[in-house]
């Protein structure tokens, strides 16, 4: 059920050491093992459930990524902020293109940032693993999925492909990257968003950042890691971007594993302190966009 890796799955380096010990707060209650790897500056969870059995660690009611239903308070807040985000995401994409063209969202979800893409004039695709999630994304918001690899490679290749929040969800890391930019124009965009645990948030949760959300998220990223992925891939970081919102989100699940009195309060407090100190402070937002190009 569980894969013991030996080597750091980023640069396959064996000078990692245990780092934290993290409870799966979220769904199985469960503690794993956080490794930094000495090399490329990676966190990598280690034990981690094996791709096969993985989907037990996502199979809840509450994980709000893979449903389109409101079950509390929370759920609300994040899915307020998630209309206004999925705007933004396309602001984002549509500044940096002269013009529109093919779009594949990587870990689609419920294909609501698909959806937002093609009714703005996009030929947008999703790929989505989680068999409810892609079924919800075709038969209720009427989304392109494109099954698998298999199917990718059999679609012309993209100016765009996006990866929200979806990284640090796969167990073959450079292989995945390897796939996708292959189906990447040359002068497409690649767009990459992960949790940053150099954040003001980050530092002050500890193995309580719900953003570590283990062991779902099988790495945990900041700027040095991802510099080294996009290197040797051949490609250079062109932009880095906030996004701003996650900070409170992240802070308002991160007081709830501390059973922080008035906790909705308390997040908006922390979230803007993290931002804050991020803007003072060299770009450290709870999350980050990486904006990638080929070399």
């Amino acid at each position: 059920m569980y894969e013991r890796l030996t080597k750091c799955p980023l640069c396959k380096s064996e000078q990692f050491i245990n780092h934290l010990v993290v409870k799966d707060h979220a769904i199985s209650k469960e503690s794993f093992i956080i490794c930094a790897c000495q090399n490329c500056n990676l966190w990598f969870t280690n034990p981690r459930p094996t791709e096969k059995n993985i989907a037990i660690y996502y199979n809840n009611p509450t994980y709000i990524s893979h449903q389109d239903k409101s079950k509390n308070l929370t759920d609300l807040v994040y899915k307020a902020v998630r209309k206004y985000t999925l705007n933004q995401k396309l602001n984002w994409i549509n500044t940096r293109r002269s013009s529109k063209g093919r779009l594949l969202d990587y870990g689609c979800g419920v294909g609501l940032f698909v959806k937002t893409c093609t009714n703005d004039g996009w030929e947008a695709y999703g790929m989505e693993p989680n068999e409810k999630a892609a079924t919800y994304a075709t038969d209720y918001n009427e989304v392109s999925i494109i099954p698998d690899f298999e199917g990718l490679e059999k679609k012309k290749k993209f100016d765009v492909i996006t990866l929200f929040h979806v990284l640090e969800h796969v167990h073959k890391l450079n292989k995945t990257i390897d796939i996708l930019l292959n189906r990447l124009k040359k002068r497409g965009i690649l767009f990459i968003a992960v949790p940053n645990r150099d954040s003001f948030d980050a530092t002050l949760f500890k193995e309580n950042w719900a953003a570590l959300d283990v062991p779902r998220h099988l790495y945990h990223f900041n700027t040095s890691s991802m510099e080294y992925l996009a290197d040797k891939h051949n490609c250079k970081i062109v932009d880095i971007l906030p996004m701003k919102f996650d900070s409170y989100y992240v802070s308002l699940l991160s007081h709830q594993f501390n059973d922080s009195k008035n906790k909705y309060i308390e997040a908006i407090k922390t979230g803007y302190k993290s931002n804050k100190r991020a803007k003072i402070n060299g770009n450290n937002y709870s999350s980050l966009l990486f904006v990638v190009k080929k070399k």
